[in-house]
């Protein structure tokens, strides 16, 4: 039975790798994936899907105008698709989140989404709480704080490192730009 699963974590735990690795796993064995990321993440290049670690696969992208519904309905008509895997899955719309449900319940294909719960201020993206809401399954990828402790949020730094208070949610960045933190050591560094 086809599920919506969300796999969240924060930065720098490797859930672009899992994801990565999940679809080699079908691939190997003769089974086709679709993979999707989002159309302003490049980090990678255009178009790809990268792991620190130096995996990546093309990856078809899409915008939060495109009804994702559509999209996935339209490539499992140009052939068989066992998994539609999809990177950065915070920056899905609601609405988008809903498509993908309808995916999975009227189409019959798993959907496996990997990103972020919370932003570098402590709040929760649009696509992933519509995702924490919606998902049939959810899996917390894991990552340590400095002190040992897991690492459950994020702050944003600036470019002499020190950590930024405001801003946009959205801003596409690595370790260069998020550091991730337990919540004792978040809430020191945001002064709360």
């Amino acid at each position: 039975m086809a599920k919506l699963y969300f796999h969240y974590s924060t930065m720098n735990a490797g859930k672009s790798t899992i994801l990565l690795q999940a679809s080699h796993n079908y691939r190997e064995r003769g089974m086709e994936t679709y993979l999707l990321n989002v159309a302003f993440d490049d980090r990678a290049g255009a178009g790809t899907i990268g792991s620190r670690i130096g995996l990546e696969a093309a990856a078809d992208t899409f915008t939060d105008s495109e009804d994702l519904y559509d999209k996935i309905d339209a490539r499992l008509k140009a052939g068989p698709c066992a998994c539609v895997f999809i990177d950065e899955a915070q920056f899905l719309t609601t609405e988008q989140v809903w498509q993908l449900a309808r995916v999975v319940d009227d189409l019959g294909v798993p959907i496996m989404c990997y990103g972020l719960r919370v932003d570098f201020r402590g709040e929760l993206f649009p696509g992933s709480a519509a995702l924490l809401a919606l998902a049939d399954e959810m899996r917390e990828v894991r990552t340590i704080c400095h002190c040992g402790k897991k690492a459950t949020m994020v702050v944003r730094m600036s470019e002499d490192g020190e950590v930024l208070r405001e801003g946009a949610q959205v801003q596409i960045g690595g370790n260069e730009t998020y550091l991730s933190l337990c919540r004792r050591h978040w809430r020191e560094a945001m002064g709360r």
